[in-house]
């Protein structure tokens, strides 16, 4: 494929990708007028690694692109040999299929992050005063966010330390979702102010870039996808007491909810170990037009380079991760009205399916409340993550930045969704908190 290298294209930039043997031949022709230089990679260009998969170099031969900018001609490409080759013509939009300047490119693969959504919207070398609305409004949500997690996990963590909370395994999923939704905002908020601060400051050492780069993000995803994975086992747990009902075997729960939560995050970190793998930092010079040798400045922008194999992988281990849950939750709340409206309805013969499944709905409804929210709030999160890297963000920033917050909403409404709803719960805090109250005065 060939590789652009020492000057800026137009918004549409045109590729052709040549599927050659190493033993075929290939040569290029060009209007003699144009200054031509690039090189010739086989398969993928790395723009970490330059030299891999090279095959030629060459200038004012090897057409790729104009060594001076905004220059264009007619030219020809000439391929032939002993193998069978293959040309393909590839058009792109520079502005949405990829990001870095055009001689510099980084293609955006599947999903769009946080660096996506602010990436033209935050002002370098400026202060917060001087940013756009959206950026302002971003650091007020954050930091909402942020102090509600906090409220959320405190008062979490009062209700299910409680040793009443936690006569089944459910009380110790939510225990421990308590800490998880704390870490999981808490990650949230260090990675909006790691882009913040990194794309308003340029002088930020390339250090600590990449180890942001590489960890945050990957951290993020890890507490974020352990907790969406604690409330499938607690939808799975409520599910299955409300279809054994007395012959429930509350210590055999919890027994299975420790267990679950020690080997959750050793899964969970093995699923998406690649990511540390193949994050780096991507660097490209923006240079004067007209003085090539000027550089107005460079941008550093955090990059994932997946194989086309890794690429894959990564998909389908998105979908697991995000459509899993989501699925054990909905099903969840399904079985708990229907499943149960049915096995009353055959029990009891004398009231209709119908009558039976209102009666499910006003016993269960805290059942169901949670099984329902849950899957509400994360589909924002689903959309963003499977959609093209091609979607232009600059047209409706406003969307994806309120999808993408939406989608954290889970981690801090954990106490309203699960204790709220649930008298024993409420009852719970109280006694916790009155135990406190008396620690505090002696």
């Amino acid at each position: 494929m060939f590789s652009q290298n020492g000057c800026d294209l137009p918004t549409y930039y045109e590729a052709i990708q040549i599927n050659v043997n190493e033993s075929g031949y290939y040569t290029f022709a060009s209007n003699s007028s144009i200054d031509t230089t690039g090189a010739m990679y086989k398969n993928y260009f790395h723009p970490f690694n330059t030299l891999k998969n090279l095959i030629s170099t060459n200038d004012n031969s090897c057409l790729v692109t104009t060594y001076h900018p905004n220059i264009t001609g007619t030219f020809s490409i000439i391929v032939f040999g002993s193998n069978n080759v293959t040309l393909e013509r590839l058009i792109e939009n520079h502005d949405e299929c990829v990001i870095g300047g055009s001689c510099n490119l980084q293609i955006k693969g599947i999903g769009i992050t946080l660096d996506d959504i602010l990436r033209f919207e935050i002002n370098r070398n400026m202060t917060l005063k001087n940013q756009s609305l959206l950026v302002k409004i971003s650091v007020a949500l954050t930091i909402i966010m942020f102090i509600m997690g906090l409220i959320n996990s405190i008062l979490s963590f009062l209700t299910f330390q409680n040793a009443n909370s936690r006569k089944v395994g459910c009380g110790i999923y939510l225990l421990a979702s308590s800490v998880t939704t704390l870490m999981t905002i808490s990650m949230f908020t260090i990675n909006f102010w790691f882009v913040l601060l990194t794309q308003m400051n340029s002088s930020i050492n390339l250090s600590v870039r990449r180890s942001g780069c590489i960890f945050i993000e990957p951290l993020l995803k890890l507490f974020l996808y352990f907790d969406t994975w604690l409330n499938a086992c607690i939808a799975i747990e409520r599910a299955v007491h409300v279809y054994q009902g007395v012959h429930f075997n509350k210590e055999k729960s919890k027994r299975l909810a420790r267990r679950s939560i020690f080997i959750l995050p050793f899964c969970i970190s093995a699923t998406i170990i690649h990511e540390p793998l193949h994050r780096n930092i991507f660097d490209f010079e923006v240079k004067d037009e007209e003085d090539e040798t000027k550089i107005i400045e460079i941008h550093r922008w955090c990059v994932i380079n997946y194989s086309r194999v890794v690429q894959y992988y990564n998909t389908t281990i998105l979908f697991i991760h995000l459509i899993g849950p989501f699925i054990v939750n909905l099903f969840s709340a399904l079985f708990i009205i229907f499943g149960t409206a049915r096995q009353r309805s055959l029990a009891q013969t004398s009231r209709s399916y119908v009558a039976h499944i209102r009666e499910q709905l006003r016993e269960h409804k805290q059942l169901v409340i949670s099984p329902a929210i849950l899957p509400i709030l994360s589909m924002p999160r689903l959309i963003i993550s499977l959609l093209s890297g091609c979607v232009k963000i600059s047209k409706n920033p406003w969307l994806y930045l309120c999808a993408y917050f939406i989608s954290f909403a889970p981690s801090i409404l954990v106490f309203i969704i699960f204790v709220v709803p649930s008298e024993l719960y409420r009852k719970t805090l109280k006694e916790s908190l009155t135990t406190w109250q008396r620690r505090i005065r002696h």
